[in-house]
């Protein structure tokens, strides 16, 4: 039976995970659309919405997420997308799923998924909404997403919070290797996969239960895409995958720069396959300061959790409905 799961892609913020996407978004089987800021938003005000068994609530959430910012880079009908909502299953996942689904059916394709750097630290709420979906990771040296995040326009000027972003996402993906099973979770390297283009895109599609098609390891049809930000890209690589970009961090941060990084998260780098080019060892402020992001990302859900249930008990409502049910695996198991 074809495989139906929902596909997510997640990183660190400049890992490549843009990249990837358009390399799956090359499957003759896979649409993955440009990334958006809807899903996490809904799911944070999933009690805003209402019962959504009534379907003026549904219709009312289609149109909340018609009318977000990064909806027009979809190319979707708004009425087809908020007729789609109110036809879906009653529950959050379904209407946002439905989205997707709708973006895929644009390009003829049966698979769907979404792609966001964010995603990583959020997946327990993203396997709420969309059970059976499949995480694909790409990790990138720290260095060079350091080194990339610099050179953002949007980029924070405290070099520590660059440092944090990349510590932060290595642990998250520690965490998800080993929350969840082979079926549902795969890393790679953004190394290995400009090194290697072929041999890795083959592995992810053995992980997603498709066949490899050589479409995927090409520069990506930008006319076909046609959405905002992928011409940069495309042009960047008109030839093919680049390994230009790897340890690029030796020309663009400074020997201080790197001894910062290394001893902040070198350890991580060390757990990923990165060499390091120096000794440097953490100072008291950089092991505080680690210290408290490891207790804030490891009991954060948590308090999450006891603050969904707060609120809960105080505007005296349910919990609504999450998980999706549209997918093979999940029509089996209702």
């Amino acid at each position: 039976m074809p495989a139906d799961r929902p596909i997510l892609v997640v990183g660190c913020p400049r890992s490549g995970t843009t990249m990837l996407q358009l390399m799956l978004h090359a499957h003759p089987r896979i649409a993955l659309p440009p990334e958006n800021r809807f899903v996490l938003a809904a799911y944070e005000r999933r009690h805003e919405f209402g019962d959504l068994r009534d379907p003026a609530n549904r219709r009312a959430l289609g149109r909340w997420i018609a009318g977000t910012q990064q909806f027009e880079g979809l190319g979707l009908d708004e009425q087809r997308v908020i007729d789609g909502v109110v036809a879906a299953p009653p529950t959050l996942g379904s209407a946002l799923g439905t989205v997707f689904r709708l973006y895929a059916e644009r390009f003829g394709k049966p698979r769907w998924g979404d792609k966001r750097p964010a995603y990583l630290r959020h997946l327990p709420e993203l396997l709420r909404m969309f059970p059976d979906a499949q995480v694909i990771n790409i990790v990138r040296d720290g260095r060079d997403c350091v080194a990339s995040l610099k050179e953002a326009p949007w980029s924070p000027p405290d070099f520590t919070e660059l440092i944090d972003s990349w510590a932060r996402a290595a642990d998250a993906a520690l965490r998800a290797g080993r929350r969840y099973g082979p079926a549902t979770y795969h890393w790679l390297r953004y190394e290995d996969l400009v090194a290697e283009p072929a041999a890795e895109l083959r592995a992810i599609c053995e992980f997603l239960g498709e066949d490899y098609d050589p479409a995927m390891a090409r520069p990506p049809d930008v006319a076909a895409v046609a959405v905002p930000g992928y011409k940069t890209w495309h042009t960047r690589t008109r030839e093919g995958v680049t390994t230009d970009r790897v340890c690029s961090w030796r020309e663009q941060l400074s020997a201080v720069e790197i001894e910062r990084c290394e001893a902040v998260f070198g350890d991580r780098l060390a757990l990923f396959g990165y060499q390091l080019s120096t000794g440097a060892t953490p100072t008291t402020a950089d092991r505080v300061a680690r210290a408290s992001l490891v207790v804030r990302d490891r009991f954060g859900p948590w308090c999450g959790a006891l603050r969904d249930a707060a609120l809960v008990l105080r505007h005296r409502r349910l919990e609504p409905a999450i998980a999706a049910p549209l997918t093979t695996g999940q029509h089996d198991r209702a």
